[in-house]
């Protein structure tokens, strides 16, 4: 009878989340923002030193991330330097939701991208990397997909060696066009590390915002809070509330100041500040909601908060 009360209890309690997450918003509120001044300038040059160097090289591979396949890959990659057989490479699988893998290869492939390979090159052994290695490469990509990563797999699987190419958790890592990295013996290949290009004019803001929470972007450029607050209607719109048991939040909620203030507490993240009152000035102890806002994107870029598909 316990165990049926129990269960009851459980059943109105799930219902009532479901509930209360089917009020959660369906469109994502923007506001009067701009993605132009979230790219920096310099990056025409890399492209330029790209199409320099790309009647050196036997084969172009673009890097993305696997979580926004489609999103705001550069089209100016295709249009410039599609004059050499190209292979896209979508990075990161492990944090990626590839449920619906076969829909993406189809979709990529209406877009007339036929030659495509998942992979997670910051493993110490990849082998979806060893079964291509067959060219000279160039390795392009916009900023913090993985590119350096790569290069660094290719030489630990087929050379036993270190890194080769300076990597990073932030984008603008790699600055020019670097050297001929050797990443296999037999036959001798080597790759050509470039700078992330971001295209000029991205689609929308949207896409803009994807970008930047799988790093690709300057936080500070964009803002940590309505990073932040994106991440949460993204989880939300897909159902996935393992930010929930993470944070110690008692169900799924669409605020993210709420969301946020929870963090904060879990995690410690207080900050001091003054304010004035009728009786003098006073220090008060509140919640940094930036700190928090910080660690709740972190946690989805190292995927701690599930396999999520963005696009």
């Amino acid at each position: 009878m316990i165990a049926s009360d129990t269960f009851k209890t459980t059943n109105m309690r799930l219902h009532q989340i479901l509930r209360n997450a089917a009020n959660f918003r369906t469109v994502f509120d923007f506001g009067d923002r701009e993605v132009a001044h979230w790219f920096p300038r310099h990056m025409a040059k890399g492209l330029k030193q790209m199409k320099a160097s790309v009647k050196n090289v036997d084969c172009i591979l673009e890097i993305h991330d696997a979580r926004i396949p489609f999103s705001g890959r550069n089209p100016l990659f295709q249009d410039s330097l599609d004059v050499r057989p190209h292979l896209l490479v979508l990075n990161k699988m492990d944090l990626a939701d590839l449920s619906a893998k076969h829909m993406i290869l189809k979709q990529l492939e209406r877009h007339g991208v036929k030659k495509v390979l998942f992979t997670d090159c910051l493993r110490q052994r990849d082998d979806n990397v060893k079964k291509n290695t067959n060219f000279c490469l160039m390795v392009i990509g916009v900023p913090n997909v993985g590119k350096s990563s790569l290069i660094n797999a290719l030489r630990r699987t087929n050379l036993k060696k270190g890194r080769g190419s300076k990597v990073g958790g932030e984008p603008g890592i790699t600055k020019a066009v670097l050297t001929r990295i050797q990443v296999c013996e037999r036959p001798i290949i080597h790759l050509l590390d470039t700078p992330g290009v971001l295209p000029p004019k991205i689609q929308s803001l949207e896409t803009g915002m994807k970008l930047a929470l799988c790093g690709t972007i300057l936080d500070h450029l964009v803002g940590e809070d309505i990073m932040a607050d994106y991440l949460l209607f993204s989880l939300n719109r897909l159902e996935k509330y393992s930010y929930v048991e993470r944070y110690d939040l008692s169900e799924p909620s669409d605020d993210i100041q709420q969301v946020l203030k929870r963090i904060a507490v879990k995690l410690g993240k207080t900050q001091r500040v003054k304010a004035i009152t009728g009786v003098g000035n006073i220090t008060l102890t509140v919640p940094n909601y930036t700190a928090a806002a910080y660690d709740f994107i972190r946690a989805f870029r190292k995927g701690e908060l599930g396999r999520v598909m963005l696009d």
